[in-house]
């Protein structure tokens, strides 16, 4: 039986108490949470988990931390308001891991934000063993000593010049330089390879590349100028910046060496290596060409001739469109006629050198022919097509313009440097015959077993330098592999993170910090993790609390609320039927409540399955030939008109099948959409099809300005009803006057946003109440407009399901609101900023969007783990949404991890077997119960699944 965790705590010690809490929904409640223990938040969505966890915890926390700073600071930062609530005791400093914060910046990498790449950078910077880029060989690095004995052995009775580089291949006249010489007393130079006398106004050609070196000295090498020698070598190398070079006159050779890394075969030298030559975010690291990002965006030929079948004359390139009388197509016609066709040839027929002139210019002057006259006029040269879509891409067009052109780009792993962000210098640095590139671009599990048996391959000096950064190298990869995220890589961009990885990235972090003391709340770190990894988080969560920290969960994932040492469970519905307390104890106490969550747990509560899994219509989508990531040649076959479940491990490919080739592929073909699909061959069966519905869990609009109203259009709907009342009408009042984004209603000082943002530096920006208005977004003249004794700041105000009840009378507003409020979304506010919606919300307000419009019943609806965020109940009510879907002739692909989902499915498509490169392979597929005898990692918890639920009917049916 598990410990209880609250046993031996007093009464008002070793617990953080809340008292009086009413923040949003929260009624006025108390609830202890104990120390040093494992606590879930749990509860219907909108019942006011995260009210009490994040706005009043978290917010105090935070409130309190401020306090601490000087007045100066303060009134820099600005004042944080207290949350409502009477009294918070037993606080420990508050950390929050949330969802929402994936890092956009497309420098950002897993490496850069758990810090594991920087040192790596430090250990390449300390034991990196350099090689030429040009020869391959070990670069070397000399004292003035050692190349004094160098060329004493292999010089020795030979004549030699002592020559010290000061240019190396570049244009200029040099006539100061040589003036400079001149006046220190020197009197040869060694020029192109050509010894000359310096003499008074010497010039070179300054548009020519050159390469100069000084003649430091001329002797015939032999042990009794020893000391000479050493002289002169020391003077080269002061004068060569640490770099000098041997003229052997016998037999007319060169020699390179140098006080840094240095190539004697070449003379190619590099820098001396320091942490910032191998970050692609720092100039001496980054790639010349990408400057760091590892892809360049270039002119798509296929985009800027769709369909070579037509001619130029009826708009076979795209950015010209048919012709018009216009200087650009007289310059293509005399193009065209230079190689004997015409505009109106087709384009496949045109010779590729017309086609290559027409896009990239030509150096000829053209002779134009226009409609306009017979004769011919002369023109200067034509820069082409792809010259004019550049200039167009500029800083100084228009965005209408730039937008125009970017329809021709298309993104291309970087032509230099490969897509590994880093210069070539960086790139030939080795560690175990590894670059840096390489560790990077390896599987985190994989590149832990390499740290972890690095030590033994490493020389002495090596180990002794590099030791403790392997060390602390192999402590964070540790804790990434510990909370399941062995199939990433560190070169993996942070902006392609599902919302559960980067919170799990930051657990990671946290998790080597070593805090002590610390309460770490976190929003549902389970996300997008297999049952398989779960029991991994659990323990890391554990070992974060057994380091004497208070680690609070908000979550529904039914092993992890087990497997904790305090549950409290916030109801007992949403919204304003949520916001108590119904439950705070320990799991085993709990299972004997009548709590939904625990008629859940304790098996009273399932969601059960349907009748047999659904056969279809008997038609395909099938997709052959992916190969983009970590696919291997994978063949996708969909049955439609089914409720399509695609299961896996993470990182198995499940995200790069479906949302990165099949998603843009459907999209492009219905609505030319610009995103490029990953790799493929082949598509079959999309006549089957008419439209594409991606219900993704990204925010509703750019700004928190977007909110459920505006987005499912209904807001338009409500302002025509304000417009119509009389007291509008008296005042001659338009739509716009009712909308907070355009200026005559709104209220002008918070210029309709409701809030003011203050800024806090460090900290994440606070919004606080506008002054003038309260909050209410519009101005008082448009305030006086009422509805029902409503105003339409009153009607923002209202939930969904006030809402409902309020404009019950009216069905066209009545419509669009019964469905947010069937799809589970009757607590959330109309007017609520799409930014304070979670992932889950947002996905729901666009499902209940898609719903609300007519559909033909051969949509194919994808949702990327629509679960988020959801309990039981709500998971219960999603799966009655989506067999609705269905059930008119539709298609609904889900990416999802949730059982209960799987379970209800008609057809599962499970990947794996494993993450990252041991992933990507379609491994089994069919109904739910051909997937259980299979011997996937997902088929034993299906079966797990399959069974109990089968048990509980039987029992329900005894009942």
């Amino acid at each position: 039986m598990k410990k209880d965790i609250t046993e031996n705590i007093p009464a008002d010690a070793d617990k953080l108490s809340v008292l009086g809490a009413r923040v949003h929904n929260l009624k006025n409640i108390d609830v202890d949470i104990p120390h040093n223990s494992l606590s879930v938040i749990t509860g219907l969505s909108g019942s006011g988990k995260s009210s009490l966890a994040f706005d009043t915890i978290f917010a105090e926390g935070q409130r309190r931390y401020i306090e601490t700073f000087s007045a100066y600071a303060r009134n820099m930062l600005g004042t944080l308001e207290r949350p409502d609530v009477d009294r918070i005791t037993g606080l420990s400093p508050v950390i929050a891991i949330e969802q929402k914060t994936i890092n956009r910046n497309p420098r950002s990498t897993i490496g850069t934000t758990t810090e594991v790449y920087d040192y790596m950078r430090l250990l390449f910077a300390r034991i990196g063993v350099a090689r030429s880029y040009i020869s391959g060989e070990k670069m070397e690095k000399y004292t003035a000593e050692k190349i004094v004995a160098l060329i004493l052995s292999r010089y020795d009775g030979h004549k030699i010049y002592v020559l010290a580089p000061l240019v190396k291949n570049r244009k200029g006249h040099y006539k100061e330089l040589f003036e400079q010489l001149r006046k220190k007393g020197y009197l040869t130079v060694r020029v192109d390879g050509e010894l000359r006398e310096i003499t008074f106004g010497m010039k070179l050609d300054r548009y020519k590349n050159h390469s100069i070196e000084l003649v430091v000295d001329k002797l015939k090498v032999g042990r009794k100028d020893a000391i000479r020698l050493n002289d002169s070598v020391e003077n080269a190398l002061r004068q060569g910046d640490k770099q000098m070079m041997v003229y052997d006159l016998d037999e007319d050779t060169v020699a390179h060496y140098s006080q840094m890394l240095m190539d004697a075969e070449s003379g190619l030298s590099y820098r001396e290596p320091a942490p910032h030559n191998f970050s692609f975010n720092s100039p001496q690291g980054a790639c010349p060409c990408c400057k760091g990002l590892g892809y360049v965006n270039i002119i798509d030929r296929q985009k800027l001739i769709p369909d070579s079948s037509q001619s130029i004359y009826k708009g076979g390139i795209a950015a010209l469109g048919p012709y018009k009388n216009t200087m650009i197509f007289w310059q293509i016609s005399a193009i065209c006629e230079k190689y004997g066709c015409s505009l109106k040839t087709p384009i496949s027929d045109l010779p590729e050198e017309a086609l290559n002139d027409i896009l990239n210019g030509t150096d000829e002057r053209l002779q134009l022919k226009t409609d306009m006259q017979s004769t011919y006029n002369y023109f200067r040269t034509y820069e082409g097509l792809v010259k004019y879509i550049e200039l167009q891409q500029s800083d100084d067009a228009g965005s209408k313009a730039q937008k125009w052109s970017g329809q021709f780009y298309s993104r291309a792993t970087c032509p230099e440097c490969g897509g590994r962000r880093l210069n070539r210098e960086a790139l030939h640095f080795f560690v175990d015959g590894y670059n840096i590139s390489d560790l990077a671009r390896m599987d985190i599990g994989e590149l832990y077993e390499w740290a972890s048996q690095v030590e033994k391959r490493l020389d002495s000096r090596s180990l002794m330098v590099g030791g403790e950064i392997l060390k602390e190298i192999r402590s964070r990869l540790r804790f990434l592999v510990d909370v399941g995220l062995h199939y990433l890589s560190l070169d993996r961009a942070s902006a392609t993170l599902s919302g559960g990885e980067s919170q799990r990235i930051r657990l990671a972090t946290q998790l080597g910090s070593e805090l002590v003391n610390v309460m770490y709340i976190l929003d549902e770190p389970s996300i997008g993790l297999h049952q398989r990894d779960n029991k991994r988080l659990i323990d890391s969560l554990k070992r974060l609390r057994d380091a004497f920290n208070t680690i609070i969960v908000v979550e529904h994932d039914k092993e992890i609320m087990l497997e904790a040492d305090y549950i409290v469970d916030i109801g007992p519905k949403a919204g304003r039927k949520g916001g108590n307390v119904v439950f705070a104890g320990t799991p085993n106490e709990m299972l004997a409540q009548d709590t939904l969550t625990a008629r859940y747990l304790n098996g009273t509560c399932t969601i059960e399955r349907g009748s047999a899994p659904r056969p279809g219509n008997g038609k395909y989508l099938r997709l052959e030939g992916c190969t983009g990531h970590n696919l291997k040649n994978v063949t996708l076959e969909i049955p439609l008109g089914c409720l399509v479940c695609v299961a896996g491990v993470s990182g198995s490919g499940k995200s790069s099948l479906i949302n990165g080739t099949l998603q843009p592929i459907l999209s492009h073909h219905f609505y030319h959409s610009l995103q490029e699909p990953l790799p493929y061959k082949s598509i079959e069966g999309i006549e089957h099809i008419d439209k594409i519905v991606t219900v993704d869990q990204s925010p509703l609009g750019r700004s928190p300005r977007s909110n459920p109203a505006t987005y499912t259009g209904v807001f338009s709907d409500i302002r025509s009803l304000f417009v119509n009342l009389p007291e509008a009408k008296i005042r001659g009042y338009r739509p716009g006057r009712f909308s907070f984004n355009v200026a005559g209603g709104r209220c002008e000082a918070c210029n309709g946003n409701g809030y003011k943002t203050i800024e806090m530096n460090f900290l994440p920006d606070v919004l606080v109440p506008c002054e003038v208005c309260g909050g209410k977004r519009y101005n008082r003249e448009t305030l006086e407009v009422r509805y029902k004794g409503k105003s339409i700041a009153d009607v923002l105000d209202m939930t969904i399901n006030q809402a409902v009840e309020f404009f019950a009378g009216i069905p066209g507003i009545l419509k669009k609101l019964q469905v947010l409020q069937d799809i589970g979304l009757g607590y959330i506010k109309l007017g609520q900023p799409s930014s304070t919606l979670s992932g889950g919300e947002n996905q729901r307000v666009k499902l209940a969007t898609e719903l609300s419009k007519r559909d033909t019943g051969r949509t194919m609806f994808i949702l990327d783990e629509p679960t988020t965020g959801l309990h039981f109940e709500d998971i219960k009510v999603l799966l009655g949404v989506l067999n609705r879907l269905v059930e008119k002739g539709n298609t609904v692909v889900v990416i999802e991890h949730n059982l209960d989902v799987i379970k209800c499915a008609d057809y599962v498509i499970d990947m794996g077997p494993e993450g990252g490169k041991n992933g990507g392979m379609i491994i089994a597929a069919g109904t739910p119960e051909e997937i259980a005898q299979t011997k996937s990692p997902t088929a034993a918890y299906i079966a797990e699944e399959l069974d109990e639920s089968e048990r509980l009917k039987k029992r329900q049916e005894h009942i």
